[in-house]
């Protein structure tokens, strides 16, 4: 079981940034992939943006985020950013970052954070 915490979530305006970082009690070279995932009120989770350690493929983004959002990993840190840029207030949820140790022809996100609150007021 990975543990992972997350922290930078808050409140900005409109066309503001924050970076996310999730923090995990293993290496992160080792896990499979990694990737932030959202959930807004009243909405199901979402696929926010992810990192296929294992294909070693490009970072995958959700079509509402590409261009604005950047996820990236620090290995020597044992860390997974997602840096936020261009905030909108549909980007208000609550964002959790996941670590998958499994694959099947797909990542398999099977552990998870607390989640780091981010809200954007227009």
């Amino acid at each position: 079981q990975v543990h992972l915490v997350e922290s930078g979530g808050g409140s900005v305006q409109s066309g503001g940034s924050l970076r996310l970082s999730c923090a995990a009690s293993e290496y992160t070279y080792s896990l499979l992939c990694m990737g932030w995932f959202r959930q807004a009120p009243g909405k199901e989770r979402e696929e926010v943006a992810f990192i296929d350690n294992y294909s070693r493929s490009s970072p995958r983004y959700a079509d509402s985020v590409k261009g604005r959002f950047t996820i990236s990993q620090d290995n020597a840190k044992n860390t997974l950013y997602l840096q936020m840029n261009s905030l909108k207030p549909d980007d208000t949820a609550m964002y959790y970052c996941a670590a998958a140790d499994e694959y099947h022809e797909q990542c398999i996100f099977n552990n998870w954070g607390q989640g780091t609150q981010v809200t954007v007021s227009a």
